[in-house]
């Protein structure tokens, strides 16, 4: 059983920036592509950002585009989504989930989003106006 943990969310006004990172316990992400997904309440969880596993290649909702960044870093096996101009609408649960494959679907479609085969607990992000 993969264990995904997720870290960095917190309460940050309008404007301001946070970096939340994603590990795994006991497995290394470095072989597999990573994506970033946030839900709110009554909403289904929804991918905004990915990044592939040998090209690192990376892929991100219209939404996230500009302003959020995947990145990888191989030597602490984390993959990090830095976030910028935060607004309220930004205000998630944010997830990062691996389906085992080594390439991200660049739609970040729902199917894609459904296959994924772990998942962490998630890291609330509040934005505050």
């Amino acid at each position: 059983q993969v264990q995904l943990v997720e870290s960095g969310g917190r309460l940050v006004q309008a404007g301001g920036s946070l970096r939340l990172a994603c590990d795994a316990e006991d497995f290394t992400l470095d072989y597999w592509a990573v994506g970033w997904f946030r839900q709110v309440p009554g909403k289904e969880r929804v991918g905004i950002a990915c990044i592939n596993s040998r090209d690192d290649n990376t892929f991100y909702t219209d939404s996230v585009k500009g302003r959020f960044t995947i990145s990888r870093d191989k030597s602490t096996k984390t993959v990090y989504l830095q976030m910028d101009s935060l607004t309220p609408e930004d205000t998630a649960r944010y997830y990062c989930g691996i389906d085992l494959t080594e390439v991200c679907q660049p739609t970040l479609d729902a199917a894609w989003g459904n296959g994924m085969r772990y998942w962490g607990a998630g890291t609330a992000v509040t934005v505050s106006s």
